[in-house]
């Protein structure tokens, strides 16, 4: 039997207004292994009107952030205690090995609901000295307000972590939340959100809405009574969000697509470069915004490099996750697949060299073959556009101004690697492109305590640290005459 979800609105469980149901598709043997609500506009009504309640005089209004924090702890230890359940919930969902979600992807949401406890108590105004008011003495000062209801629309890719990404930080900053997840990866959004109940949070200040995004995704933007939209995903959904957030002022905060860059340098630690590049490649089968998907490569150590790839490539074995030996899933979905046969079938009509993996046409589920093309340039497609999938292009450079040039040739700036010996050349580099992340010899981390975001069409906002808390909250300007 296949399970049943349901909407989770002021505390509660239930059914869509209309009683229409979606269904989820394991993408290993293609079948159905569960439902949810499909949810309406009137869902989203009820779920807001929920979560504006808390606010405006509710029970979660009158907690003071040392009161938020504690709660947010509360949820840690939950969301620790069912790591297992949690990781078995998202794998499912998009076929991937539950081992990456119960090392990378859980561990990091934890991190971020515990930092986020910490930000709680760190809602602080700041007292500015002025010239006064009609040469009498005032005191001004500001005071940090939570901005309100916020509609997180999440992606497919990376459920439970993002999620908790953006939960994490507008709860420490007071406000409440109308969560639609992906319509593929709804579960564990829906089990944080009972955990949160059982960490002791007011009914109303967490909500899920399941369904798609034209219906449930696009009334959360249009509704007046949701103040902000944290979204993750396409830039194409993203600049949809963004025109009609547009029409009422809402702010916005929009986590978009990559091409990131791997610069790799002749001195670079070749071992390292190797793995660190493969792991940017496949892991979470490529389907990672910020996965490094543009391979940059010194030229005396670029057909070196590329073999050495291609082999590491052609040794995954790609199959189901649960079975011995297998290091790689399929991707997430039938319509992203197709994309990706796509853009293999691209690269080799624009003329790149093929070295490992290439089309795939597997009997049943969504495999890919792990994808390396080397003899590239950056105009070529698979070079340019976010694949979302297994494939990696290598791109040949001479000096290090032509890679900086490389680089920053592309519409997406969220995250770059480089990787070289030469600090000078390190800290060079990494100031000369233009990307909101940058790892030498590593990935930037995402850490709970840092900033992440990119530019361009990669996106605007950040989500970590403070400055990920801060965003969800509005700043008043106070000044009190203190002369008769």
């Amino acid at each position: 039997m296949s399970l049943h979800l349901q909407h989770f609105i002021a505390g509660e469980a239930t059914e869509a207004s209309d009683g229409q149901r979606m269904n989820l598709v394991n993408p290993i043997n293609e079948e159905i292994y569960a439902s949810a609500a499909q949810g309406t506009a009137a869902d989203v009504a009820r779920a807001v009107a929920a979560a504006k309640a808390q606010l405006e005089g509710g029970a979660w209004s009158k907690l003071s952030g040392l009161q938020r924090g504690q709660l947010l702890h509360k949820l840690a230890a939950l969301v620790e205690r069912d790591t297992d359940l949690l990781a078995d919930m998202d794998a499912r969902a998009i076929g991937r090995s539950p081992m990456e979600p119960r090392m990378m992807d859980v561990p990091n949401a934890i991190s971020h609901l515990r930092a986020a406890a910490g930000w709680a108590n760190q809602m602080e105004g700041r007292t500015i000295p002025t010239a006064g008011y009609m040469g009498k003495p005032t005191l001004s000062y500001t005071v940090r307000e939570p901005i309100g209801v916020v509609g997180a629309i999440l992606p497919w890719n990376a459920p439970l972590m993002i999620t908790s990404w953006k939960v994490a930080a507008l709860l420490a900053a007071g406000c409440t939340v109308v969560i639609k997840p992906a319509e593929e990866t709804p579960q564990s959004a829906l089990h944080l959100a009972r955990l949160a109940q059982e960490a002791g949070f007011p009914d109303g200040v967490i909500n899920v809405v399941t369904g798609y995004g034209n219906s449930v995704g696009r009334a959360l933007c249009e509704h007046p009574d949701v103040a902000k939209i944290s979204f993750t995903g396409s830039p194409e959904a993203g600049r949809a969000i963004q025109r009609i957030a547009g029409e009422q002022f809402k702010r916005v905060t929009l986590e978009l697509g990559g091409k990131s860059p791997q610069i790799v340098f002749d001195d670079a630690p070749f071992e390292d470069a190797l793995f660190g590049c493969t792991l940017g490649l496949f892991v979470n089968q490529g389907q990672v915004c910020a996965a490094g998907s543009r391979i940059l490569v010194q030229r005396s150590l670029a057909q070196r490099f590329a073999k050495a790839l291609a082999e590491a490539a052609a040794g995954i074995t790609v199959g189901d996750p649960s079975q011995p030996g297998v290091r790689m899933g399929p991707v997430a979905k039938k319509a992203q697949f197709e994309r990706v046969n796509r853009y293999i079938q691209q690269g080799l009509d624009e003329g790149a060299t093929l070295l490992a993996g290439g089309v795939s046409r597997p009997d049943k589920g969504w495999f890919v073959q792990p994808t390396i093309f080397a003899d590239a340039n950056n105009g070529m497609s698979i070079a340019r556009e976010e694949i979302f999938g297994p494939v990696g292009t290598i791109i040949s450079f001479d000096t290090e101004e032509e890679a900086i040039a490389l680089a920053n040739d592309s519409k997406y700036g969220l995250a770059a690697t480089v990787w070289t010996t030469n600090l000078a050349r390190a800290h060079r580099v990494a100031a000369g492109v233009k990307v909101g992340a940058v790892g030498v010899n590593c990935w930037s981390p995402l850490d709970a305590n840092l900033p992440w975001g990119g530019i361009k069409d990669s996106g605007m906002g950040r989500e970590g640290g403070l400055a990920g808390a801060l965003a969800y909250t509005e700043e008043k300007t106070v000044t009190v005459l203190l002369a008769s």
